[in-house]
């Protein structure tokens, strides 16, 4: 059964893979991270195209606490999705044939990675490495990495967006530099696994995205904006609000992470996200003329100190040129979307 609030969304998902499912039907997909924000989209995207197409697919979800999990999300236990207990770093690899493993399984937590580093590292690499043995054994068609933006390092202020053959980098030496170096380390394991044992794997390089089930109370602005407005609150911004961001809506997310597990090239990175760009300031007005009484309510805390404003933006036209891939679904709409969600 959809999700009434999301059916809307599941039907255009539906409507921009329909070549996807047609290579689903009757296999078998493991999903890691299927509880976080990408996996209730792949698990909600899943659901609907298997019980409307008729697929005869099925998912197998890895989950610390499924439990925990099926007692917030009891619309996930149904019989097409198989719940397994366990760590991504050494969890037991289940029985009968994998055709397809979606690995989201990397929490993207500011504290975990500036106070736990080395945590956030070994889930990282380990969990990839495991993950890959087993698409090694189970001989499966294709691997899916949810890579990240992060594995470019800094990008330089003049440079308006970062195309996939940009060679930059973490400085290592910088807080916080685990979790972008951990990706380039697991993008490196599936070049291996590829090379070495012909395991297929698919790069999702992912940046920034907004719509239901994304956490409205961690380190996502675009999330802790939202929450201000639903609470009727101003929207404080600590920095200048120059720097630039984009945002990909959560259906089309999924839309383009289905097809470049299916139709993507092998260790080929596709970046996945919006690259229509604004800054953090112009973003917090637009979430703000969303709610009601929007006048006066955004504050800058910190002056504009006149310095080259940082940027964090994908150019997509490798998706746009090689698999038809493209925003579907402009920010405002998307920022909509969200609140009547929440709301």
């Amino acid at each position: 059964m959809a999700n009434v609030k999301l059916e809307n969304d599941l039907k255009h998902i539906l409507n921009h893979t329909q070549p996807v499912w047609q290579e689903i039907a009757g296999k078998t997909i493991l999903l890691t991270g299927g509880t976080g924000f990408f996996g209730k989209w792949l698990l909600e995207s899943f659901l609907y195209a298997n019980e409307t197409l008729s697929l005869n697919a099925r998912m197998l979800v890895l989950s610390r606490d499924p439990a925990l999990f099926l007692s917030a999300f009891p619309a996930f236990s149904v019989p097409a999705i198989t719940f397994i207990k366990g760590d991504i770093r050494n969890f037991s690899y289940p029985d009968g044939e994998i055709d397809y493993i979606i690995h989201t399984a990397t929490e993207v937590s500011i504290p975990l990675n500036n106070e736990q580093p080395l945590h956030m590292f070994d889930t990282i690499a380990e969990g990839t490495r495991h993950v890959l043995e087993l698409a090694r054994i189970k001989k499966v068609k294709a691997v899916l990495h949810t890579s990240s933006g992060a594995v470019y390092g800094k990008q330089p202020s003049d440079l308006h967006d970062i195309k996939e053959d940009f060679i930059g980098g973490q400085d290592i030496y910088e807080r916080g530099a685990a979790y972008g170096e951990g990706k380039r380390v697991a993008e490196m394991l599936a070049k291996i696994y590829s090379d070495s044992y012909g395991v297929t794997s698919k790069i999702a390089r992912c940046f920034a995205f907004v719509g239901p089930y994304l956490p409205l109370d961690t380190h996502f602005a675009i999330g802790n904006f939202i929450l201000n407005i639903l609470n009727d609150e101003k929207i404080i911004i600590k920095g200048d609000g120059t720097p630039y961001r984009s945002y990909l809506y959560a259906a089309d997310l999924a839309i383009w992470l289905w097809h470049i597990l299916v139709f993507g090239e092998d260790c080929r990175p596709y970046n996945v996200g919006s690259d229509v760009a604004l800054t953090i300031e112009d973003l917090a007005h637009m979430v703000a003329s969303l709610g009601a009484n929007a006048k006066d309510k955004v504050e800058i805390l910190t002056p504009k100190t006149g310095r080259p404003a940082a940027r964090y933006i994908p150019g997509i036209n490798r998706a746009g040129e090689e698999l038809n891939l493209k925003v579907n679904i402009d920010l405002k709409e998307a920022i909509r979307k969200t609140i009547e969600f929440y709301a």
